[in-house]
């Protein structure tokens, strides 16, 4: 299934992609018409009551919107894609975790050494932005680079788990941008301010489960700048598959339902570029990010006012 979080007026609610368009949750279930969240069980409004109802929660939506689906008169609660505002596809994590040079290639079109272990850093809620909305490019940065990243979202409560049981606990995954300001990030030996600038952090524009997508070490990704194909490899090229990551990170912290885990951006970015061929982004570019089986998510950087 595909998660949509609406944006109505400052408000988040629930949407599910179909093949007809986006279905409504929340406007479906606050019809008189439609029978009440109980006939079904406990049918999500949100992202969040998604994600934490788990299986259920899921099953319970899946037959809602089948059934409001087979009935004409809900085609009122169909939205065409085109007119959606989107919100981030998760809305409230705990926590954002990053994992830094996690593919070989980028790696070594930087000069890093190969880690040995998870690189780990973190961003904040602050850095949440979502498919078609504007980025703010700071007035304190001139070298803001893209980052083609698949997102991990957790679904059940993680600690102290196997590699085997890891993807267990994933209630699925999505497109994100992990936008870094390179000349913030370089400036200590922690890449924090780089990379927790507002709005730095898009995702969607769907949240995709877990079963639908399969095997998450073996999807193309890429990134597109103004129609240039900047980023194109797989996640099979990461040095810690996305299994190790949830267990490594589980074996240090407590990983909630919610909880994002950017996984590492392949080769292609600016800052692996020479120095002399180095274009950061700039007012109206236009950066693309697209992985297997999650869609596209898209972004317009502008000059922060």
């Amino acid at each position: 299934m595909k998660l949509v979080t609406l944006e109505r007026e400052g408000r988040y609610t629930l949407g599910v992609k179909t093949d007809r368009g986006i279905f409504d949750v929340a406007a479906s279930l606050n019809a008189d018409s439609v029978a009440p969240a109980g006939s079904f069980g406990n049918i999500p409004r949100t992202v969040r009551e998604a994600i934490e109802g788990g299986a259920e929660a899921l099953a319970a939506l899946q037959r809602h919107v089948e059934q409001a689906l087979a009935q004409k008169e809900r085609s009122a609660f169909l939205l065409d894609e085109a007119d959606v505002d989107f919100g981030p596809c998760v809305t409230d994590p705990g926590k954002i975790i990053c994992v830094g040079l996690n593919y070989r290639k980028h790696a070594e079109e930087t000069n890093a050494p190969i880690p040995q272990f998870p690189i780990l850093f973190n961003k904040f809620n602050n850095t949440l932005n979502a498919h078609r909305k504007d980025v703010p490019l700071p007035k304190v940065s001139s070298k803001v680079d893209y980052e083609a990243e698949l997102a991990i979202v957790i679904g059940k409560k993680a600690k102290y788990v196997s590699k085997e049981r890891a993807l267990d606990y994933v209630f699925g995954y999505c497109n994100a941008n992990d936008l870094s300001a390179r000349d913030l990030q370089m400036r200590t030996p922690q890449w924090l301010l780089g990379k927790s600038c507002d709005g730095f952090s898009p995702i969607g524009p769907y949240l995709v489960t877990a079963d639908e997508v399969g095997d998450p070490n073996r999807l193309s990704i890429r990134c597109i700048v103004n129609g240039e194909l900047r980023q194109n490899s797989n996640t099979a090229d990461m040095i810690f598959h996305c299994d190790e990551i949830v267990s490594y990170i589980s074996q240090h912290m407590t990983l909630e339902p919610g909880d994002i885990i950017l996984t590492g951006t392949p080769e292609g970015v600016v800052l692996g570029l020479p120095e002399n061929k180095q274009v950061y982004l700039k007012d109206g570019d236009i950066v693309t990010v697209e992985i297997e089986k999650l869609g596209s998510l898209t972004n317009r950087m502008v000059r922060e006012v």
